[in-house]
């Protein structure tokens, strides 16, 4: 289509504007601090280390929270890698639910907080390579995760991620692994079940001072249901550069390309046990579908300015288009506030990070202080349009909707982590964020008049931690936070009973969270973490209604979310291992209409199991996996809800060392039982299309080979 074209080509042009606008001030800075010499040697990082804090690195085991690390290797251990939702599984607290539908996003919770979401990532706080995935307003996305290049996925929950500010219910970063130093190309393809079809390069090492990781995928599907087509094309590349001993610079770019990927919308319970795989029939009248493109760019300065001072800035900035084409009938689009059935969004957007680390004594005891600022903004172009011209359905009609929508933060954080006693550590933190949000109505006509407006937001979010170090290999810890979440920039789009305007009524939703846990590790290699948590929440953003494509928000009162989570690994002899990972959780509304009523979209339970087998000599490995989901609810009222389930998947792998080639190949059945069960829910959908079908049994079969120059 004309206008998709056209805004392709704005983006492209675009993008490197707002990279190097992001950039600017980091640029001047960055200058200024290459020039400090310092005398120490080259640092050398601790393994195993988290970013808990932001800037703030330590052990995990000694963290003061629940926080989870999955190594490259295992994000594509007979994996598709495309969807980030194959390896979270293995994270208790998170549930993360693939769609089977690549025009809507996974949908991503942590401890609860997510679950309502009907467009992009909320409540979580995303990163790729320390660049924010998360917009100002709250609002992320995860289809630029390259998980062919990730050399690991950190997942935090818990009242620490309080301190990345805005929408923070948790944390999850992922990093590129970092080239060399040997030279190694790597290419690999996968097919499996209904057309699937993965394939991947990817270039990496060192040349002197300089580290390389370049990677490449490209992605396509037929769709297990009726009109769920996809493709999908991913870019990544880091570079990083030593210029001294105490001066590293980082370069980091990635782009996602998903042209008309088609969206076969949810089912009823009725047409869901009739026929799982067909689509609705507005899907194919309206031939709904999305098209999604983002490029972006950042830059990491890491400066070491002497023994006890190091100083780190960060910059980004890129842009992101989608073009939506929605099934609302054209009866539906007649009165003159109505945004019509076709979404037309730009966003541009950039940021500066700039932080300061100290280590110093106090009370004669090692500590570590880190202060910095962070500003982040987002432009929104927003076009709405008739999603028919005349008598034919799903083209771009007539203008409805033209706003220009800005939001913008700018948070100040102090944080310490203080060694206080042989057996005691203490970890605290305060932000302070202030969200701004700005729409100017560019579209103004007879019966829908001006719906500019602006809004703004500001809290403080404080977070302590202590850690009691029992032994060498048992640590038992406590803390507490206070976070805030916004409405997003989609979330204030609509107002009820289809007034005109923008929902400028909606409150920040406030939480209290408190977590208690234990970690425990043995000689051998087995890990055993245990966390009690508690979240209560006031003014939770909620879904009001979902209907003909449209979302409007409401504050429910109060929430609660209560529960336990457990995670367990380790190996045995003869090549055997295991993974255990379980969460029993309680969320429910406190207050108003669906008081006692289970927050919908939170399953109660949720258990990973595996069961691993290997045999070098052989370069065999196997594994059994088992999952299970419990009960879902749909919606507040508790109406209906998804039947828990539970599958059963298998893989197989084979690996050959030729030379200087490493030669690999797997196969992986996924539901080997054949159940028909709901992958997932549209919480609160208005035509009571809440059920989202997973594909019955499904195979994948690749093979993949490296050379190491």
């Amino acid at each position: 289509m004309a206008l998709d074209r056209d805004r392709r080509r704005r983006g492209s042009r675009r993008v490197l504007a707002a990279a190097l606008s992001g950039a600017a001030a980091f640029g001047a800075a960055g200058a200024a601090v290459a020039q400090v010499e310092g005398d120490a040697g080259r640092r050398s990082l601790a393994p195993l280390t988290v970013t808990v804090n932001p800037g703030l690195e330590q052990p995990v085991f000694d963290a003061p929270a629940s926080i989870d690390v999955i190594p490259g290797e295992v994000l594509r251990e007979g994996q598709l890698q495309v969807n980030v939702s194959e390896a979270l599984a293995r994270v208790p607290g998170v549930v993360a639910l693939n769609r089977q539908n690549y025009a809507q996003d996974l949908q991503i919770s942590l401890r609860g907080f997510g679950a309502r979401s009907t467009f992009g990532v909320r409540g979580i706080r995303l990163y790729v390579d320390g660049i924010p995935a998360t917009a100002p307003d709250g609002q992320g996305q995860v289809s630029h995760f390259d998980l062919s290049s990730a050399g690991r996925l950190e997942v935090l929950r818990g009242p620490f991620s309080a301190l990345y500010g805005n929408s923070s219910g948790g944390v999850i970063s992922l990093f590129t692994e970092d080239g060399g130093p040997d030279t190694v190309a790597h290419l690999g393809t996968a097919a499996g079940s209904d057309g699937v079809q993965r394939h991947n390069a990817r270039l990496s090492g060192e040349s002197g001072s300089l580290q390389y990781t370049l990677s490449a995928l490209r992605f396509r599907t037929d769709g297990w249901r009726e009109h769920s087509a996809a493709e999908r094309t991913t870019l990544n590349g880091k570079l990083r550069w030593r210029l001294s001993d105490d001066t590293r610079l980082t370069l980091v770019g990635n782009g996602v390309d998903m042209p008309g990927v088609q969206d076969p919308l949810g089912l009823t319970r009725a047409a869901f046990e009739a026929n799982p795989r067909q689509a609705v029939a507005g899907a194919t009248q309206f031939d709904t579908r999305k098209s999604v493109r983002q490029q972006q760019l950042g830059l990491i300065l890491e400066q070491r300015l002497d023994a006890d001072n190091d100083l780190r800035l960060t910059a980004y900035g890129g842009e992101r288009s989608t073009l939506q084409v929605l099934a609302i009938p054209v009866a539906v689009q007649a009165p003159p506030t109505q945004a019509g059935g076709v979404v037309d969004l730009d966003r541009s957007y950039q940021g500066l990070d700039a932080r300061w680390i100290r280590r110093l004594r106090w009370a004669g005891r090692p500590a570590t202080v880190t202060a910095g600022v962070a500003v982040d903004q987002v432009r929104e172009d927003r076009r709405g349009f008739e999603n028919f011209a005349g008598a034919t359905l799903g083209v771009i009609g007539a203008l409805r909707r033209d706003e220009d929508n800005r939001a913008r933060n700018f948070d100040q954080y102090l944080q310490a982590e203080w060694a206080a006693g042989e057996r005691w550590s203490l970890s605290a933190g305060v932000r302070h964020s202030t969200v701004r949000m700005r729409s100017r109505d560019r579209f103004i006509a007879p019966g829908n008049p001006d719906d500019s407006g602006s809004v703004r937001f500001s809290a403080f979010t404080p977070a302590l931690g202590v850690v009691y170090h029992l032994s060498e290999n048992a640590n038992l810890y406590a803390s507490a936070g206070r976070g805030f979440e916004t409405p997003t920039l989609n979330e204030i789009s609509y107002r009820a009973g289809g007034l005109p305007g923008l929902n400028f009524d909606l409150k920040a939703a406030s939480s209290r969270q408190w977590e208690v846990g234990a970690k425990l590790k043995d000689g051998s290699g087995w890990q055993l973490q245990a966390a009690l948590f508690q979240a209560s929440t006031r003014n939770e953003i909620v879904v009001l209604s979902n209907t003909g494509g449209r979302s409007v928000f409401q504050n429910a009162g109060a929430t609660r979310r209560q529960g336990v989570e457990l995670a367990a690994d380790g190996r045995w002899a003869a090549g055997w291992s295991g993974r255990l990972a379980a969460t029993l959780i309680d969320a429910r509304y406190r207050s108003g209409p669906f008081d006692g009523a289970r927050l919908p979209g939170v399953p109660r339970t949720q258990v990973f199991a595996e069961l691993a087998w290997e045999h070098r000599p052989w370069g065999l490995q196997a594994a059994l996996e088992w999952r299970r989901t419990g009960r879902i609810a749909v919606d507040d009222a508790n109406s209906d809800a998804a039947p828990a389930a539970a599958t059963a998947n298998l893989r197989l792998s084979l690996e050959q060392a030729v030379g200087r080639w490493t030669l690999r190949e797997f196969a992986r059945i996924d539901n080997l039982a054949d159940r028909a069960y709901a992958g997932s829910v549209i919480v609160n959908e208005g035509n009571g299309r809440f059920f989202e079908p997973a594909p019955g049994r499904s195979w994948l079969v690749g093979i993949s080979g490296s050379y190491r120059f």
